[in-house]
């Protein structure tokens, strides 16, 4: 992808998920919306299904030749050798909660035919609960804004010890799920300390400098793509347990990259 063809899609991007974002907010804190369960037991609201069908309207106006796949929908492939891939609310649970941790996550894959990794090239986050978000693409740097002020650049902490260092998680039960409880109580034994500051945020807070690691022990693609070309950009490192740069593992690890070896060594032994 040249850096012109990357720079107009990262525009894009960001353009649409604000929009889709935004357009969450009809519903958020209000009663207008039933909760169903999906087959896998997660939640799924009206509004999970209204901001991903406006970003595939969106994409396919756009970019036709594109393939999209979301969280919500049938995926569309395309004959072009990029792919949207969309979180229209990461958090659904904070979301129906009324706790404005959620975020709407869109990603751009390249994918070519030799790779035997799946990694994205763009990544933009927006909050619309808080109107923050963050973006990259690749070589481009990451950047994070507020509201009407200025865009800064994302960046990293620079903390190299994991006793200084600040954990989040999504969800510690399922470290359990994974068999890594053990795992988790001594890692969180050893930082300075642990919050359930997850899903997307997490990777947020990552990339901005206020949490030094992000822990994921499931997850899918569309909650890891856009969060890698992020921290990554922001001078960090996002891999799956086992140290690989993929999105497609269904676990991660997002950090400063300072402690990222020390994280991955007792993620990967379980010690």
């Amino acid at each position: 992808m040249s850096k012109i063809e990357l720079e107009a899609r990262l525009t894009f991007a960001n353009q649409i998920a604000k929009a889709a974002g935004r357009r969450t907010l009809k519903y958020f804190q209000t009663n207008l919306f039933d909760v169903q369960k999906k087959e896998d037991g997660s939640p799924l609201t009206i509004a999970d299904q209204d901001a991903e069908q406006y970003l595939r309207n969106k994409i396919q106006e756009s970019y036709p030749a594109d393939s999209i796949v979301g969280e919500e929908f049938e995926s569309v492939e395309g004959n072009s050798p990029y792919r949207w891939i969309l979180d229209p609310i990461d958090g659904t649970k904070s979301f129906i909660s009324g706790v404005p941790l959620y975020g709407t996550m869109v990603a751009v894959e390249k994918v070519a035919a030799e790779a035997t990794t799946r990694k994205s090239v763009i990544g933009s986050v927006y909050f619309p609960g808080l109107d923050v978000g963050v973006y990259a693409a690749e070589g481009s740097g990451a950047w994070a804004f507020q509201g009407e002020q200025p865009v800064v650049r994302a960046q990293v902490s620079k903390k190299s010890r994991l006793a200084d260092s600040v954990l989040t998680t999504t969800s510690v039960d399922s470290f359990g799920a994974q068999g890594a409880g053990d795992c988790y109580r001594e890692l969180a034994s050893r930082v300075y300390f642990c919050r359930t500051w997850g899903d997307v945020y997490g990777y947020f807070l990552v990339a901005t400098g206020r949490v030094e690691v992000m822990i994921d022990p499931e997850l899918n693609i569309w909650d890891a793509a856009a969060a890698q070309p992020i921290i990554q950009e922001a001078g960090g490192k996002f891999t799956d347990w086992q140290g690989n740069e993929r999105i497609d593992s269904g676990n991660a690890v997002g950090s400063n990259g300072l402690i990222h070896e020390a994280v991955i060594e007792m993620l990967s032994t379980g010690e």
